[in-house]
């Protein structure tokens, strides 16, 4: 458990705590056999979340996550000023690479297409976050979630 407890740290100092990842998830939850209600939903999603995080890959895929957030805020991403970055420019396709492989790899292609819905919709803390870190959040969500639901069935 180490490895998650690092990951978890880190996110932690920036304001992106399990509780605001669970919400943020929760507000997109559906009913579905094996979890029909949010409260087991929640329970589900943060087991789901914790054997997630438990894998260093995905670990170090957020933590980069994390360091191309923090660059790209001090103008420090290779052509892309602090400005430009904050706007989060559709030529900027990376931070959804990002998401994507975060999604798939946890989720495989349901996680992918879960990212595709907490991306667009961007509910709870994704909304108040950057360019990375805003795709990287919604790709483990995406693929937990999927999870959930896929484990869930009877």
């Amino acid at each position: 458990m180490a490895e998650n407890q690092d990951i978890l740290k880190t996110l932690e100092m920036r304001g992106i705590t399990v509780a605001a990842i669970t919400d943020a998830a929760m507000e997109m939850y559906v009913p579905h056999p094996g979890i029909e209600t949010e409260t087991l939903a929640r329970d589900m999603f943060g087991r789901e979340l914790a054997f997630s995080l438990s894998d260093p890959n995905l670990c170090i895929l957020l933590y980069a996550a994390v360091l191309l957030e923090e660059d790209g805020v001090r103008g420090k991403l290779p052509g892309i000023s602090a400005s430009v970055y904050e706007r989060d420019p559709v030529f900027l396709i990376a931070d959804e690479v990002i998401g994507i492989a975060i999604a798939k790899y946890i989720g495989g292609y349901k996680g992918m297409f879960e990212f595709t819905r907490f991306d667009q919709n961007k509910p709870g803390i994704l909304s108040k976050l950057g360019p990375f870190m805003d795709d990287a959040i919604a790709g483990l969500i995406g693929g937990v979630s999927s999870n959930m639901y896929s484990r869930s069935m009877p």
